[in-house]
């Protein structure tokens, strides 16, 4: 990302998340309670653990706004653990006089083992602390920051989940023909899956996944998923053909990956279309003479041609793993001792993919008002807003 970058610093039981945000144009509206808005969609979802009862996140701006607009530079902002007072000795900055009780045993499938062993930590949660999950309330903080700016120029970025566990959903943005009726405006996609505990938007599956949620719980198991992430509105030309880190959908899918369990990403249909043939795959190019626009007949590249966007609605599919803390752990070592035991218990969740779906949400905002930047430029909304109308203008002769 380089016009539009951002940073996280902070532990999962450190006193708080800081965030910095570069490259925001000047004169975009945004408040705390904008931020807010998509923290509380973050800590939703049937499967949640103990932690979401404790922590309210809530983003601090400490500075690039004024009077309730960006000012260009830097936006930081700050998220308060309200569990650190809990965890002040455990995780305290300077030395402490008391024994502490080291995490010496790692986690099948997170970062504990591979971590310790490369930073050199003897204390596993020297490692768990910055792995964990707890991080991303910042990326969906700074996201809600990117997707205020891509409102300004008609972009909505939306989600649900799809699949639980075995409890699939068949509906997909991507599998969608341009005489199809969808039951809801897809726009709304989001607020509708925001009614379901598990974000999903048919009720019978609905009720499956959490039936699966609960049976998982009772067996002290945990349950991943798979979540659709789609952006409508996105103008043709974002991302580019010529190298590689240009490419957008090289962009998407590392960003998502980044978000930690993810272990799969697919744009449009994704992994089906290596089960097809070419004519069932592309998507057919025609022009609307009345309406001066392409148009297509079916969305199967899910909005991205050759790296670049293509004026379709942008679908990213995302897969997550089940989230390895397990109440009833698998084996696993003692480091220190080298003999076999089970794997050390974290406070965790049963099943956090609804969670997931908004994180990809925000991730998908951040890098698309990078290439959205990269593409338009400028060093404020209105200076942007005119290369964007330009632009449109000029990409229908």
């Amino acid at each position: 990302m380089n016009k539009f970058r951002y940073y996280t610093a902070g532990e999962s039981h450190g006193p708080g998340l800081i965030g910095i945000l570069e490259g925001v144009p000047a004169g975009l509206e945004i408040s705390e309670e904008d931020i807010f808005l998509d923290l509380q969609r973050r800590q939703m979802g049937h499967g949640r653990g103990g932690r979401m009862r404790i922590e309210k996140d809530f983003a601090r701006i400490f500075s690039g706004i004024r009077f309730g607009k960006t000012l260009g530079s830097p936006i930081s902002m700050l998220i308060e653990n309200k569990d650190w007072k809990n965890w002040e000795t455990k995780m305290s900055i300077g030395k402490v006089d008391v024994d502490i009780q080291q995490v010496r045993i790692p986690r099948p499938g997170h970062a504990d083992f591979a971590g310790s062993i490369k930073y050199g930590h003897k204390d596993i949660r020297s490692i768990l602390e910055r792995a964990s999950a707890r991080e991303t309330a910042m990326r969906v903080a700074l996201g809600a920051v990117a997707r205020k700016f891509l409102t300004e120029f008609g972009i909505v970025v939306v989600s649900h989940v799809v699949q639980i566990h075995k409890a699939q959903s068949d509906f997909s943005v991507a599998h969608l023909g341009s005489n199809d009726t969808p039951e809801f405006p897809l726009e709304q996609m989001s607020a509708l899956a925001d009614e379901s505990s598990v974000r999903c938007l048919n009720k019978e599956i609905e009720r499956k996944m959490i039936a699966a949620i609960d049976t998982a719980k009772a067996q002290k198991d945990t349950l991943g998923g798979v979540f659709e992430v789609v952006a409508f509105g996105l103008p043709i030309g974002l991302g580019s053909h010529v190298h590689w880190d240009r490419k957008l959908d090289g962009r998407i899918g590392g960003a998502m990956m980044s978000i930690p369990g993810m272990k799969g990403v697919e744009i449009g249909i994704g992994f089906v279309s290596g089960t097809l043939t070419g004519s069932k795959v592309h998507d057919a190019i025609y022009y609307d003479d009345s309406e001066a626009q392409y148009f297509r007949s079916r969305n199967h590249a899910g909005g991205l041609e050759g790296g670049i966007s293509n004026g379709m609605p942008l679908v990213v599919r995302v897969a997550m793993k089940p989230i390895a803390t397990l109440m009833n752990p698998l084996d696993s070592v003692n480091m220190e001792t080298k003999k076999a035991t089970v794997a050390h218990i974290e406070r965790s969740d049963v099943c956090a993919v609804p969670a997931a779906s908004v994180i990809g949400e925000s991730v998908l905002c951040l890098v698309l008002a990078d290439a959205f930047l990269e593409k338009f430029g400028g060093d404020s909304i209105e200076e942007i807003r005119e290369r964007h109308d330009a632009w449109k203008r000029q990409s229908v002769k």
